[in-house]
């Protein structure tokens, strides 16, 4: 595999010297491998992601940022880059989840040369033009096993014409911060609060700590309009002359409990009539306002295949990116019950008060790409928005 990626590199820059990779875990653990993308070291937190398609989409999601992302599909690449100017009738990315690649570093098995009408670009030109390294030929599967066993640490990724050695590796991870230490918000969230729909339809607040584009999308499908808003920002009653009928939460990176000011807001807006609803990161934020705790997962649930048990007996598959999730004991007395659960762990993945006025999953329900079969939240959540407008 790192000869067939070699080769398929080799055609499109045959004037490029080969890169060496090497990918250095803070336990020791090393891998080494051919580098592609920018020649670079970065230091950020290692975790893999089950899905076998989608990588443009993974690789723009806000969620993944300040992460080295492992691939464990052992062929990306193939179906290269679609356009990442392309806008959607709402002036949202057409094909990716964000206006640019969120992650920090890329570790794959293979990687190689694209077949796609819609291909525009190729990965490791991509990675190359927005300064972010990546290594291919790696055993993967060991990679994966070893994070499953051990848990999500932090690494060190170097491409560049020679290695390092452990030593100076193992010293610029010491030196970074943790991953819970950063500050992500003022990366991924919107710097002013933008409109995005019909005028004429009601209007939610999305608190943007990193939404995917998909998220948006979803309620602008269900004739909302958008008024997103920075993740620190106060909820208006009123924008523009119009009332804002609900709130929406989504997805982004970080450790939860970090958002102290927007989980202070969360927590206002919950104890009003207003209808709110929660994706992945806003679930744990749900729970966090309401006086619930949150813990990291020991590798997290990153993947298209999820399986999501609800109390009426269904059995849904969902797309997910989190590694944090809410303690269950937590709920006494937050006013929230637990509302599924993930059968592979027991973990909570929904919550919901007692009127279904606030509702939170811990999956994405907009999968895109990944299955849709929990869409039925956005619908609940839009009929209560449209009966308030009533």
């Amino acid at each position: 595999m790192v000869q067939l990626w070699v080769t398929t590199r080799a055609r499109s820059t045959a004037k490029s010297p080969r890169r060496r990779g090497t990918l250095f875990l803070e336990d020791g653990t090393r891998f080494d491998g051919a580098g592609f993308g920018a020649s670079t070291s970065v230091v950020g937190e290692v975790v893999f992601t089950t899905g076998m398609v989608g990588y443009p989409q993974s690789l723009t999601d806000p969620s993944f940022r300040g992460q080295i992302l492992t691939f464990t599909y052992p062929l990306i690449g193939n179906y290269g880059v679609p356009s990442t100017s392309a806008r959607d009738e709402w002036g949202l990315p057409r094909y990716l989840e964000s206006n640019e690649l969120q992650i920090r570093g890329m570790v794959v098995r293979g990687l190689t040369a694209p077949s796609h009408w819609q291909s525009r670009h190729r990965v490791e030109e991509w990675l190359q033009d927005s300064g972010i390294p990546g290594v291919a030929g790696i055993d993967t599967r060991r990679l994966t096993e070893h994070l499953r066993s051990h848990g999500v640490v932090r690494g060190a990724l170097h491409v560049g014409a020679s290695t390092l050695s452990d030593e100076e590796l193992a010293e610029r991870i010491h030196r970074a911060p943790g991953y819970a230490d950063e500050d992500y918000m003022t990366q991924v969230s919107v710097r002013h609060p933008t409109v995005v729909g019909d005028p004429s339809a009601p209007l939610v607040a999305v608190l943007d700590c990193g939404v995917k584009a998909s998220i948006v999308r979803a309620l602008l499908r269900r004739e909302l309009s958008v008024l997103r808003l920075p993740h620190d920002a106060t909820v208006p009653e009123q924008w523009d002359g119009r009332r804002v009928h609900g709130l929406v939460v989504g997805n982004g990176p970080g450790d939860p409990e970090r958002l102290t000011g927007t989980i202070s807001e969360i927590g206002r807006i919950a104890k009003s009539d207003l209808p709110v609803l929660g994706i992945c990161l806003g679930n744990q934020l749900l729970a966090l306002a309401r006086g619930g705790r949150t813990f990291k997962l020991k590798y997290g649930h990153r993947g298209q295949n999820k399986t999501v048990c609800f109390p009426d007996g269904r059995a849904l598959i969902m797309s997910e990116n989190h590694g944090y999730a809410v303690e269950p004991g937590s709920l006494r007395g937050t006013g929230l019950l637990p509302w599924a659960t993930n059968p592979d762990d027991g973990t909570l993945e929904g919550l919901r008060d007692r009127t279904g006025r606030i509702l939170a999953l811990q999956g994405h329900p907009e999968g895109h790409p990944g299955p849709q079969e929990a869409g039925f939240v956005f619908d609940r959540f839009t009929d209560q928005v449209k009966r308030r407008t009533r």
